[in-house]
C-alpha cells in the first residue's frame, strides 16, 4: 500500500455547518486538515494527489469550517477503480462515501459528488443541531461475534452466548428520531442505536432493503411517551 499524508488548507473560526453561498468570515484564519491519500496495490501519482487535495478541500470547505481529518483510499478490482472517502467532523459526525469507474479520476469524482450530496442534504439540520443541542452520550461496547456457521458449540459460553472475537468502544447518543436518521444517512451506516430524546428509551434506525429507513422502538418506550 502506498500512502501519503497531506496538510490541506482550510479556513474558518467556527466549528459549524456553513451555507455554501455564504462569504468566508473576513477574519478567518487558514489552518490545516490532515488528509491521508493511499492506494491498495496501485501507485498514486503527484497529479492525482494534488487533484484529490484541491477537490476535497474545496468541497468540504463549502459546508464545514473545521473538519478534523479525512482519508481517501484507491483500489482496483478487475478493470474498475474504486475510491473510498471518510471525513471526520466535530460532534461525532462522519461522512463515508465511495465511487467506482473505469478511470481513476472518474471514480474519485463520483465519490466526491456523493460526499457533497450528503453535506448539502443535511447542512441546515446539522447547523441547527450544532447550535442548539448539547451532546448527551453514554459509553457502550461494540462486539464482533464469530459467524454462526463457523462457531462450534464448544466455543459458546455456558449461557449460550456466541464467541466474541473483537470488542471496541462505542457511544450511544441521545437524539431525536430525525437526528438519528440524519446521522445514519450522513455516515452511510446500516444501523444506528440511540437513546430517544422524547422518552429516554433505546431505539434503532436502520436501512431497509427497499431503500427506506426503518425505526424500531420498544413498546414500553412508546407507551411511556403517550402517558
Amino acid at each position: 500500500m502506498e500512502a501519503g499524508i497531506i496538510d490541506a488548507p482550510r479556513g474558518g473560526l467556527l466549528r459549524s455547518i456553513r451555507d455554501p453561498d455564504e462569504a468566508p468570515h473576513p477574519q478567518a484564519q487558514v489552518t490545516q486538515m490532515k488528509l491521508i491519500i493511499s492506494g491498495k496495490h496501485i501507485d498514486i501519482g503527484d497529479a492525482l494527489r494534488s487533484h484529490v487535495t484541491d477537490r476535497l478541500t474545496a468541497l468540504v470547505g463549502k459546508y464545514y469550517d473545521r473538519p478534523i481529518d479525512a482519508s481517501v483510499t484507491f483500489s482496483r478490482e478487475a478493470h474498475r477503480f474504486r475510491a473510498d472517502c471518510i471525513v471526520h467532523f466535530g460532534a461525532g459526525l462522519v461522512v463515508n462515501a465511495h465511487g467506482d469507474a473505469e478511470e481513476i479520476y472518474a471514480c474519485f469524482e463520483t465519490c466526491a459528488e456523493r460526499v457533497e450530496k450528503r453535506l448539502r442534504r443535511h447542512k441546515r439540520r446539522l447547523k441547527d443541531h450544532h447550535q442548539t443541542a448539547q451532546r448527551a452520550i453514554e459509553p457502550a461496547r461494540d462486539y464482533i461475534v464469530a459467524d454462526e456457521a463457523e462457531d462450534e458449540p464448544e466455543n459458546h459460553h455456558l449461557n449460550g452466548t456466541p464467541l466474541v472475537i473483537a470488542e471496541n468502544r462505542a457511544e450511544i447518543e441521545t437524539l431525536t428520531v430525525s437526528q438519528a436518521v440524519m446521522r445514519l444517512d450522513f455516515a452511510g451506516e446500516a444501523a444506528l442505536m440511540f437513546r430517544n430524546r422524547a422518552n429516554g428509551g433505546l431505539n434503532v434506525v436502520y436501512r431497509r432493503n427497499d431503500g427506506n429507513i426503518g425505526w424500531i422502538e420498544p413498546n414500553d418506550s412508546a407507551v411511556a411517551a403517550r402517558a
